[in-house]
């Protein structure tokens, strides 16, 4: 699980990461990742799973498997950085494995585009 130090919770987090000038993006079919740096000494994940992606138990098991994948990547991250994840409605129903190489590939992108443009 994902402790609570490590979540970007207010809406104003998420705006901050998604708006940056300083952000990497990165993006594919099923999922959206986008990287910024937050200043703070935790890396910390938030995630975005709207309607268009399924039914409640749809969204809700995506979101887990998604917080499950980010808990064991945080510590390979920069310290401090602040990731947004985005669910595509294509993430329902995928495997963990799927989707968690979907994310390796996809952070690794953007922190590379992050790191260019600090």
């Amino acid at each position: 699980m994902l402790p609570v130090d490590h979540r970007l919770r207010d809406s104003a987090d998420f705006s901050a990461v998604l708006r940056s000038r300083r952000s990497g993006r990165a993006a594919s079919k099923l999922l959206v990742v986008t990287v910024s740096g937050s200043g703070s000494s935790t890396s910390r994940a938030g995630f975005v799973v709207s309607k268009a992606v399924g039914n409640a138990v749809l969204r809700n098991r995506t979101k887990r498997i998604l917080r499950h994948l980010m808990a064991t990547r945080l510590a390979a991250l920069p310290a401090g950085t602040d990731v947004v994840v985005r669910a595509n409605p294509a993430a329902a129903g995928q495997s963990s494995a799927l989707l968690g190489a979907e994310l390796d590939r996809l952070l690794a992108q953007a922190v590379r585009t992050a790191g260019r443009r600090r």
